[in-house]
């Protein structure tokens, strides 16, 4: 223990990564699944379609003639793409050992940002409060679980924490150094769109401060970088360049108030209670007060949270871009206003209460989360149905619902038609569809999703598909059931596999 402590005191930075990258290796191991429906509906099952001489979401002209933008950057996903037919070469072809690659690589990657954090930090205060925005980069309760995700809202933040740290370094060539970070942060706008807010904050804080040409040459480098990457794929694909960028914000002003529309304070809340407090009261509060002297740091991440505040569309992972900046602008602002609170006898009592209540309740969720088997019964239906070739077709029984959850085909390891019998899709209309030209379009499988009226739903859907048969019963991770104990949003049922034994005929009465 004493050489632990020795070699923290010692080497911060070094100790924080090995700690970051022996927790994230864990994640990469254990952390399976997908987190929500955009890392793996957005970036691994099209890149995997690709791969397969398949477009099932109509994404690309050269598989849909008629097809148009859809407002998804085809940077991150495309890179997938190369990925799988990399791993591919080298025949490594189960779904699974593919997503523990692709963990493994974010996982490495995810390390960059707390790299910077220390850096950055480092720069404005000393080197214990670098030391600690580092050690929480490295074990906040959900950053290893992030971290080893698809989402491109935690992609781009080592881009963003570059850009910035090249920003704010001293440096021998300093003009070189402003246009290395406009290319950091043309690349972080051409995996998350909405990241060009940071980048122009960061531009507006440079003009602030006067610095014209630095801001000037870090325009430059952006301009550069956006229009070589998300310009130069997007007029490849479909011969006009930013075609995805402009599609994804006239859908997004179009669509503002189409799905999850939240109070303009929700975001402070949801950083209040995920930094846990009274920390997290804290870290904003340090952050709010940093405004002045820390402009570089504030100013980005604040127009970013202010412009998600104001547009009505709100989901939690939207916020994640700026989280970092928040808890190390925070840090280091409230290390420096923290002696104005309360006499020094208390004050120091209470702060050291603060924190070790804080590393308590983060080491409680820590290892949980980390090791979270995210989406089991979806996953894991997929797997078990990988065994039967040809499948054909899959239906999904949710009549509870008003829509029936998505299921992830990469790991099914084929691609077959889902139909599906919902709110939006009732029995009755998939009786009509199912018959064609006069021949009879069975599924092969039957998933139904959760066990509410179970029964009866079986029987109803006997009568169109009398040799319907239970196969398997899949149910969801721990964490997956108290996710949807907590808010029935998480649509985390367990799974009930039927199989359509023969292929016989009968209509509902």
């Amino acid at each position: 223990m004493r050489s632990l402590i020795r070699y923290w005191e010692t080497k911060p930075l070094e100790a924080a990564i090995i700690l970051a990258a022996v927790l994230r290796l864990i994640a990469a191991v254990f952390s399976r699944g997908y987190g929500m429906h955009d890392d793996h509906f957005l970036v691994i099952e099209p890149a995997q379609a690709w791969v397969d001489g398949v477009d099932y979401n109509a994404w690309l002209p050269a598989f849909h003639p008629g097809a148009s933008p859809s407002g998804h950057s085809l940077l991150y996903p495309g890179l997938h793409y190369l990925l799988f037919s990399i791993l591919n070469v080298f025949g490594i072809t189960d779904p699974e050992w593919k997503m523990f690659v692709v963990r493994l690589l974010h996982a490495i990657y995810s390390l960059l940002t707390v790299f910077f954090a220390y850096k950055i930090v480092r720069h404005f205060a000393t080197e214990r409060i670098a030391s600690l925005a580092a050690l929480l980069m490295a074990m906040l309760w959900f950053m290893p679980f992030l971290s080893v995700r698809n989402l491109v809202e935690v992609v781009c933040i080592p881009l963003l924490m570059a850009g910035t740290w090249l920003s704010i370094k001293s440096a021998r060539r300093p003009l070189l150094s402003f246009f290395l970070a406009g290319i950091m942060l043309g690349l972080a706008f051409s995996v998350r769109y909405q990241s060009i807010l940071f980048t122009a904050g960061l531009l507006l804080a440079l003009l602030i401060k006067r610095q014209w040409r630095e801001a000037l040459i870090s325009g430059a480098g952006v301009i550069f970088s956006a229009a070589v990457v998300q310009g130069g794929i997007d007029y490849f694909i479909w011969g006009i360049p930013f075609a995805e960028f402009r599609e994804y914000v006239l859908y997004n002003f179009t669509h503002a108030s189409s799905y999850i529309v939240n109070a303009w304070y929700m975001y402070l809340l949801l950083l209040l209670g995920i930094l846990i407090p009274p920390i997290s009261v804290f870290l904003l509060s340090g952050f709010f007060l940093s405004w002045k002297k820390y402009l570089l740091l504030f100013l980005p991440s604040f127009l970013f949270l202010l412009f998600h505040s104001i547009f009505p569309n709100k989901q939690e992972r939207f916020i994640l871009p700026v989280l970092p900046f928040i808890v190390i602008g925070g840090l280091i602002s409230w290390n420096e206003i923290k002696t104005g609170f309360m006499n020094q006898g208390k004050r120091n009592q209470f702060i050291r209460g603060s924190w070790i209540f804080f590393w308590i309740v983060n080491l409680v969720f820590l290892m949980p989360v980390t090791t979270m088997y995210s989406k089991t019964a979806r996953v894991e239906s997929m797997l078990y149905l990988s065994s039967y070739p040809g499948i054909g077709g899959v239906l999904l029984e949710d009549s509870g619902n008003a829509y029936a959850p998505m299921i992830p085909e990469f790991y099914l390891g084929q691609w077959v038609e889902v139909s599906e019998i919902s709110q939006k899709s009732p029995l009755a209309e998939y009786e009509q569809i199912m018959v064609k030209d006069g021949d009879i379009h069975q599924p092969r499988f039957v998933l139904f999703f959760g066990d509410k009226d179970l029964d009866k739903r079986v029987q109803r859907l006997q009568q169109l598909l009398p040799a319907l048969s239970f196969e398997k019963e899949i149910r969801p991770g721990l964490v997956d059931r108290v996710l949807f104990w907590l808010n029935p949003v998480n649509a985390n049922q367990t799974i009930y596999i039927y199989r359509n034994i023969q292929q016989g005929t009968s209509q509902i009465q």
